[in-house]
């Protein structure tokens, strides 16, 4: 095993460190519904950005339709696949 500091964090032995790592998680776990308004608010924040919001969504369009190339194909522009499939217009 590699030589540790004398001090700090990284000096404790493994059962120290993953003893007060479990305490940590289990103080920040306690108050789910406080939790879950950080992650609203963590949402609100970042769907007030519509740039980003587009980005994300173009990318997502993109990534959906790369895994139907084959499916597309022999399709009219505009024309969506169950269209194509049931030959309705």
């Amino acid at each position: 095993m590699a030589q540790r500091d004398e001090r700090g964090f990284a000096s404790m032995d493994d059962d120290k460190q993953r003893q007060i790592a479990r305490k940590g998680g289990e103080a920040v776990s306690q108050n789910r519904q406080h939790m879950a308004e950080i992650g609203r608010k963590g949402g609100e924040a970042v769907s007030q950005n519509r740039k980003h919001m587009a980005e994300i969504g173009r990318k997502g369009g993109e990534a959906s339709s790369g895994s139907r190339g084959s499916e597309q194909s022999g399709r009219s522009a505009g024309q969506s696949s169950r269209t194509a499939r049931h030959g309705r217009a």
